[in-house]
Protein backbone atom coordinates (compact mmCIF):
# COMPACT_ATOMS: atom_id res chain seq x y z
CA UNK A 1 0.00 0.00 0.00
CA UNK A 2 0.89 3.16 -1.27
CA UNK A 3 2.55 5.46 2.29
CA UNK A 4 0.92 9.07 2.99
CA UNK A 5 2.79 12.49 3.75
CA UNK A 6 2.74 11.59 7.57
CA UNK A 7 5.81 11.27 9.96
CA UNK A 8 5.39 9.28 13.32
CA UNK A 9 7.55 10.29 16.61
CA UNK A 10 8.12 7.64 19.00
CA UNK A 11 10.14 7.89 22.38
CA UNK A 12 11.59 4.55 23.33
CA UNK A 13 13.30 2.87 26.19
CA UNK A 14 13.03 -0.92 26.75
CA UNK A 15 10.27 -1.44 24.57
CA UNK A 16 10.58 -4.81 22.86
CA UNK A 17 7.05 -5.86 24.67
CA UNK A 18 4.99 -2.77 22.93
CA UNK A 19 6.55 -1.69 20.23
CA UNK A 20 5.52 -4.13 17.29
CA UNK A 21 2.04 -3.72 17.68
CA UNK A 22 2.65 0.58 17.52
CA UNK A 23 4.39 0.31 14.88
CA UNK A 24 1.78 -2.44 12.94
CA UNK A 25 -0.77 0.06 13.51
CA UNK A 26 1.19 3.13 11.46
CA UNK A 27 2.35 0.88 8.59
CA UNK A 28 0.76 3.69 6.20
CA UNK A 29 3.24 6.41 7.50
CA UNK A 30 5.80 7.94 5.26
CA UNK A 31 8.26 8.23 8.01
CA UNK A 32 8.59 6.78 11.51
CA UNK A 33 11.34 8.02 14.16
CA UNK A 34 12.82 6.40 16.78
CA UNK A 35 14.18 8.29 19.22
CA UNK A 36 15.89 5.46 22.23
CA UNK A 37 17.72 6.66 25.35
CA UNK A 38 19.46 3.51 26.51
CA UNK A 39 17.48 -0.08 25.53
CA UNK A 40 19.10 -2.94 26.55
CA UNK A 41 16.61 -5.20 25.04
CA UNK A 42 15.32 -5.90 21.18
CA UNK A 43 14.11 -1.96 21.41
CA UNK A 44 16.29 -0.87 18.30
CA UNK A 45 16.49 -4.20 16.65
CA UNK A 46 12.72 -4.01 16.26
CA UNK A 47 12.51 -0.58 15.32
CA UNK A 48 15.23 -1.31 12.52
CA UNK A 49 13.25 -4.23 11.56
CA UNK A 50 10.45 -2.26 10.72
CA UNK A 51 12.24 0.57 8.60
CA UNK A 52 11.88 3.23 11.28
CA UNK A 53 14.64 6.04 11.27
CA UNK A 54 16.47 5.36 14.45
CA UNK A 55 18.50 7.48 16.88
CA UNK A 56 19.96 7.24 20.25
CA UNK A 57 20.02 10.24 22.59
CA UNK A 58 20.69 10.71 26.31
CA UNK A 59 17.23 11.42 28.60
CA UNK A 60 16.22 15.18 28.96
CA UNK A 61 12.89 14.30 30.04
CA UNK A 62 9.57 13.61 28.39
CA UNK A 63 8.77 16.63 26.69
CA UNK A 64 12.60 17.68 25.17
CA UNK A 65 12.51 13.67 24.40
CA UNK A 66 9.96 13.74 22.36
CA UNK A 67 10.62 16.97 20.43
CA UNK A 68 13.92 15.54 19.63
CA UNK A 69 12.12 13.03 17.18
CA UNK A 70 9.97 15.72 15.78
CA UNK A 71 12.61 17.67 14.87
CA UNK A 72 13.80 14.44 12.95
CA UNK A 73 10.41 14.29 11.20
CA UNK A 74 9.90 15.53 7.50
CA UNK A 75 6.74 15.13 6.76
CA UNK A 76 4.58 17.67 6.63
CA UNK A 77 1.92 16.07 8.74
CA UNK A 78 3.11 14.39 12.32
CA UNK A 79 1.72 12.07 14.41
CA UNK A 80 3.17 11.95 18.19
CA UNK A 81 2.33 8.28 19.42
CA UNK A 82 3.67 6.43 22.64
CA UNK A 83 5.31 2.68 22.34
CA UNK A 84 2.41 1.35 24.18
CA UNK A 85 -0.57 3.17 21.63
CA UNK A 86 -2.13 1.82 18.65
CA UNK A 87 -3.96 3.49 16.10
CA UNK A 88 -6.89 1.16 15.00
CA UNK A 89 -8.23 0.79 11.81
CA UNK A 90 -11.46 3.63 11.88
CA UNK A 91 -8.76 6.07 13.00
CA UNK A 92 -6.04 5.01 10.31
CA UNK A 93 -8.47 5.63 8.21
CA UNK A 94 -9.25 9.00 9.45
CA UNK A 95 -5.77 10.24 9.27
CA UNK A 96 -5.13 9.06 6.00
CA UNK A 97 -8.02 11.12 4.54
CA UNK A 98 -7.06 14.39 6.58
CA UNK A 99 -3.11 14.08 5.75
CA UNK A 100 -3.96 13.14 1.65
CA UNK A 101 -6.07 16.23 1.40
CA UNK A 102 -5.84 19.69 0.32
CA UNK A 103 -9.39 21.38 1.94
CA UNK A 104 -8.12 20.68 5.28
CA UNK A 105 -7.69 23.81 7.07
CA UNK A 106 -7.25 22.59 11.10
CA UNK A 107 -3.81 22.92 12.30
CA UNK A 108 -4.15 19.64 14.12
CA UNK A 109 -6.02 17.08 15.68
CA UNK A 110 -7.40 15.91 19.44
CA UNK A 111 -8.08 11.75 19.68
CA UNK A 112 -10.07 10.34 22.47
CA UNK A 113 -7.97 7.59 23.70
CA UNK A 114 -9.07 4.52 25.38
CA UNK A 115 -6.74 3.42 27.92
CA UNK A 116 -6.26 -0.08 28.95
CA UNK A 117 -5.27 -1.85 32.30
CA UNK A 118 -5.00 -5.83 32.93
CA UNK A 119 -7.08 -6.25 30.04
CA UNK A 120 -10.17 -3.67 31.11
CA UNK A 121 -10.69 -0.64 28.98
CA UNK A 122 -11.43 1.79 31.69
CA UNK A 123 -14.08 4.07 31.46
CA UNK A 124 -14.22 6.29 34.71
CA UNK A 125 -12.41 8.33 36.92
CA UNK A 126 -11.29 10.49 34.08
CA UNK A 127 -10.05 7.73 32.04
CA UNK A 128 -12.32 8.07 28.88
CA UNK A 129 -12.09 9.98 27.19
CA UNK A 130 -9.04 11.35 27.93
CA UNK A 131 -8.93 13.72 25.01
CA UNK A 132 -5.19 14.01 23.68
CA UNK A 133 -4.14 16.17 20.87
CA UNK A 134 -1.29 13.97 18.85
CA UNK A 135 -1.39 14.76 14.87
CA UNK A 136 -0.73 18.56 13.59
CA UNK A 137 1.15 20.17 10.75
CA UNK A 138 4.92 19.86 10.87
CA UNK A 139 5.24 23.84 11.17
CA UNK A 140 2.07 24.29 13.96
CA UNK A 141 3.00 21.84 16.76
CA UNK A 142 5.50 21.21 19.19
CA UNK A 143 5.98 20.01 22.48
CA UNK A 144 6.00 21.31 25.66
CA UNK A 145 9.15 21.44 27.86
CA UNK A 146 7.84 19.27 30.85
CA UNK A 147 9.81 16.35 32.22
CA UNK A 148 6.25 14.49 33.10
CA UNK A 149 2.95 15.50 32.13
CA UNK A 150 4.39 16.84 28.52
CA UNK A 151 1.55 17.79 25.91
CA UNK A 152 1.52 18.60 22.43
CA UNK A 153 0.88 22.59 22.15
CA UNK A 154 -0.40 23.66 17.99
CA UNK A 155 -0.50 26.83 16.84
CA UNK A 156 -3.90 27.27 15.26
CA UNK A 157 -7.41 25.69 15.14
CA UNK A 158 -7.84 22.21 16.48
CA UNK A 159 -10.61 19.52 15.92
CA UNK A 160 -11.66 17.13 17.89
CA UNK A 161 -11.90 13.66 16.25
CA UNK A 162 -14.20 10.72 17.24
CA UNK A 163 -12.21 8.02 15.80
CA UNK A 164 -10.06 6.87 18.69
CA UNK A 165 -6.38 5.93 20.15
CA UNK A 166 -5.94 2.81 22.28
CA UNK A 167 -3.42 2.85 25.42
CA UNK A 168 -2.17 -0.22 26.50
CA UNK A 169 -1.10 0.62 29.87
CA UNK A 170 1.54 -0.79 32.25
CA UNK A 171 -0.74 -3.63 33.90
CA UNK A 172 2.68 -5.10 35.96
CA UNK A 173 2.46 -3.80 39.60
CA UNK A 174 6.22 -4.50 39.89
CA UNK A 175 6.83 -1.95 37.09
CA UNK A 176 4.20 0.12 37.78
CA UNK A 177 5.18 0.70 41.50
CA UNK A 178 8.96 1.39 39.88
CA UNK A 179 7.24 4.17 37.73
CA UNK A 180 5.28 5.73 40.67
CA UNK A 181 9.09 6.14 41.95
CA UNK A 182 9.68 7.83 38.52
CA UNK A 183 7.08 10.14 38.13
CA UNK A 184 6.71 11.06 41.64
CA UNK A 185 10.26 12.41 41.73
CA UNK A 186 9.78 14.29 38.81
CA UNK A 187 6.99 15.71 39.74
CA UNK A 188 8.38 16.71 42.81
CA UNK A 189 11.21 18.58 41.67
CA UNK A 190 8.71 20.15 39.29
CA UNK A 191 7.05 21.52 42.02
CA UNK A 192 9.95 22.52 43.52
CA UNK A 193 11.32 24.91 40.98
CA UNK A 194 7.83 26.41 40.90
CA UNK A 195 7.98 27.37 44.63
CA UNK A 196 5.59 25.13 45.68
CA UNK A 197 5.82 23.85 48.96
CA UNK A 198 4.60 20.61 50.68
CA UNK A 199 4.14 18.97 54.57
CA UNK A 200 4.25 14.99 55.15
CA UNK A 201 0.51 15.76 56.13
CA UNK A 202 -0.51 17.16 53.56
CA UNK A 203 1.05 14.87 51.29
CA UNK A 204 -1.57 12.47 53.52
CA UNK A 205 -4.59 14.17 52.90
CA UNK A 206 -4.01 14.63 49.40
CA UNK A 207 -3.20 11.14 48.64
CA UNK A 208 -6.65 10.38 50.48
CA UNK A 209 -8.18 13.36 48.89
CA UNK A 210 -7.16 11.59 45.58
CA UNK A 211 -8.19 8.24 46.01
CA UNK A 212 -11.87 9.43 46.99
CA UNK A 213 -12.00 11.13 43.88
CA UNK A 214 -10.97 8.47 41.88
CA UNK A 215 -12.77 5.70 43.44
CA UNK A 216 -16.24 7.16 45.01
CA UNK A 217 -16.74 10.92 43.29
CA UNK A 218 -15.35 9.42 39.60
CA UNK A 219 -17.01 6.12 39.80
CA UNK A 220 -14.18 4.31 39.64
CA UNK A 221 -15.19 1.43 41.63
CA UNK A 222 -17.40 0.70 38.33
CA UNK A 223 -14.58 -0.65 36.80
CA UNK A 224 -13.97 -3.45 39.29
CA UNK A 225 -10.80 -4.58 40.88
CA UNK A 226 -8.87 -2.78 38.30
CA UNK A 227 -10.46 0.20 39.09
CA UNK A 228 -9.87 0.14 42.66
CA UNK A 229 -5.93 -1.00 42.35
CA UNK A 230 -5.93 2.47 40.14
CA UNK A 231 -7.60 4.39 42.41
CA UNK A 232 -4.86 2.71 44.96
CA UNK A 233 -1.85 3.51 42.71
CA UNK A 234 -2.69 7.64 41.69
CA UNK A 235 -3.34 8.26 45.61
CA UNK A 236 0.34 6.13 46.19
CA UNK A 237 2.07 8.11 43.42
CA UNK A 238 0.53 11.86 44.85
CA UNK A 239 1.37 10.95 48.17
CA UNK A 240 4.76 10.34 47.04
CA UNK A 241 5.46 13.42 44.78
CA UNK A 242 4.40 15.41 47.93
CA UNK A 243 6.45 13.63 50.27
CA UNK A 244 9.35 13.91 48.31
CA UNK A 245 8.75 17.75 47.60
CA UNK A 246 8.73 18.05 51.45
CA UNK A 247 11.78 16.62 51.88
CA UNK A 248 13.55 18.94 49.03
CA UNK A 249 12.07 21.76 50.96
CA UNK A 250 13.28 20.25 54.34
CA UNK A 251 16.55 20.20 52.33
CA UNK A 252 17.08 23.26 51.42
CA UNK A 253 16.02 25.12 54.59
CA UNK A 254 19.14 22.91 56.24
CA UNK A 255 20.79 23.64 53.42
CA UNK A 256 19.94 27.80 53.18
CA UNK A 257 20.68 27.63 57.43
CA UNK A 258 24.11 26.22 57.02
CA UNK A 259 25.84 28.90 54.55
CA UNK A 260 23.77 31.42 56.44
CA UNK A 261 25.36 29.78 59.37
CA UNK A 262 28.84 29.68 57.85
CA UNK A 263 28.81 32.93 56.34
CA UNK A 264 27.79 34.53 59.69
CA UNK A 265 30.87 32.84 61.00
CA UNK A 266 33.46 34.36 58.65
Amino acid sequence: MDKVPLSVAIITKNEEQNLPACLKSVFFARQVVIVDSGSVDQTLQIARTFGCEVFCEEWLGFGPQKQLAIDKCVEPWILVLDADERVPEETAAAIKKIVTSAGVRAAGFSFPRKNYFQGRWIRHAGWWPDRVVRLFRAEAGCMTDAAVHEAVCVEGPVVSLDAPLEHETESRLEQILQKIDRYSTLGAREAFAAGKTATPWSAFFRAALTFLQDYLLRLGLLDGRQGLTLAVTDAVNKYFKYAKLSELVRHNRITAKQEKDSSGGA
